[in-house]
This record gives structure tokens, C-alpha cells and sequence, in this order.
């Protein structure tokens, strides 16, 4: 018997919940920026959004989508994976089983390859080149092993994992969770960005999560210009979301 719903409300019987999950889950990746795709959010790694760039020197998979049959056919008509970066610890999905069926290289930052036992991994320190167009920086805070991949073509494209994600009003910032693992040094791996790049080498982040927050877009756009207007110094005393 099902229970009466309350007043007021929209009663969706579980059944059809699973149904409507289902069907979002089985939705094909969306293009970004020309060759750049988004996967639809992952429940396995708690929504988290996945992307795929498509290279000449070698397809990056940036995270783990569901792994379901519409994106193991998208992969694969894309000629497969090279690389699958992990961005943290929060963007570990069905690894062994992507690299099981492209056999493609596994790359994280060596603070949280224990992560992934009986994996056969690349580590990287504090940088790692993958093409002449992309690579990948360690960016430590949110986790401690936090990374962002570069990629420079398109006026430049960071995918920034959950260390920079939208806010409320779309904006990209470095959001305190209670979970972030060095508020700080977070902080400061943001400044180094905004140190590093210029508003000509960074046109676009694409974010690892909170992506409903872009309102239909599919990218931050200005995104220099967003970052260096930040400000970092009041942020150091900002309490956690969550």
C-alpha cells in the first residue's frame, strides 16, 4: 500500500523515482566546446560531472562517468581512452572496469593512488604532460591529492574537479565543505592560478560538479576575469556549506 503524500506535494510512487534516475542516467554526453563532451552527473561518485576530450595525441577521459552501455558505445565510437585523469578521490568511479576495456593509463596524484589497490597507476608530483595541449597540475586542498587538467586549445579550458565549482549565482569559487581537507592551502592553490594564466590562456572551467548551477550553460566562460576577482583574503574566514 502506498503511503498518501503529503499535502500540497507531488507524490512520485519509488518505482518511477528509479525510472526517471534510470533515464537520466542513460542520457549521451552533451558537447561543451567542440571536440570537449560532459557526461550526464554520476550517482557513483556522488553527481559528479565526468568530461572526454577527444585529442589527436590521444583521447582523455577526465573522471569516471556511469558506466552504462550509451557511454561505453560513445567512447568507443570516439576510438576509445588514453588517459583517464583522476581529478580526487571523489572522481573514482568504475575505474578498473574503464581500464579493463580500453586499456588506457590510469593518472592521479600520488597522494591518492593508495585509492586504487591492484591498479596499475601513473603518479605524478606536482605536474604531468599528456600532449602538447594538455596537462595536468596538482592543486591541493580540497583533497590532497586535487588536481586540474589544462587544456590549451579553445583559449584555454581548465577542468577543475571540485576544487573550483559554481556557486549559487554561477560564479567559480573554492567552496569550504566540511569534508575540504586544508581550507588554506586551497586558497592558495587557487591564487596560484590566477598566477599562472592570463585572460588570453583561460577562457573556460569546466567543473567537476554543482553544474546545474550554470543554468543551461555548459562551461564558465570569462573565467580569468572571474577568478582574479575573487577575493581570497575574506575567504579564509568563510565556515563550510556543509
Amino acid at each position: 500500500m502506498q503511503p498518501n503524500p503529503p499535502e500540497n506535494s507531488t507524490f512520485i510512487p519509488p518505482e518511477s523515482a528509479s525510472k526517471e534516475r534510470l533515464q537520466a542516467d542513460l542520457k549521451p554526453p552533451l558537447t561543451v566546446l567542440n571536440n570537449i563532451f560532459a557526461f550526464p552527473p554520476n550517482r557513483d561518485t556522488l553527481g559528479a560531472t565526468a568530461y572526454f576530450i577527444v585529442e589527436k595525441f590521444g583521447n582523455i577521459l577526465i573522471d569516471c562517468p556511469a558506466w552504462n552501455q550509451v557511454n561505453q558505445q560513445f567512447l568507443q565510437q570516439q576510438g576509445g581512452v588514453r588517459w583517464l585523469f583522476i581529478t580526487h578521490r571523489g572522481g573514482i568511479g568504475k575505474v578498473r572496469e574503464i581500464s579493463q576495456a580500453f586499456g588506457c593509463d590510469i593518472l592521479i596524484q600520488e597522494q591518492e593512488a593508495y585509492l586504487l589497490p591492484r591498479l596499475d597507476v601513473r603518479t605524478f608530483q606536482q605536474e604531468f604532460t599528456l600532449s602538447p595541449y594538455s596537462s595536468v597540475i596538482w592543486m591541493p586542498g580540497h583533497s590532497p591529492g586535487s588536481s586540474c587538467l589544462y587544456y590549451s586549445e579553445s583559449g584555454g579550458v581548465l577542468f577543475s574537479g571540485r576544487h573550483l565549482l559554481p556557486n549559487q549565482q554561477g560564479e567559480p569559487a573554492p567552496l569550504r565543505t566540511s569534508k575540504t581537507f586544508h581550507w588554506p592551502r586551497q586558497l592558495k592553490s587557487v591564487q596560484s592560478l590566477v598566477d599562472r594564466f592570463t585572460p588570453e590562456t583561460l577562457h573556460y572551467i569546466c567543473p567537476g560538479a554543482n553544474t546545474g548551477f550554470l543554468r543551461g550553460k555548459r562551461a564558465i566562460d570569462q573565467a580569468y576575469q572571474r577568478l582574479s576577482q575573487l577575493d581570497l583574503v575574506a575567504q579564509r574566514h568563510s565556515q563550510a556549506l556543509l
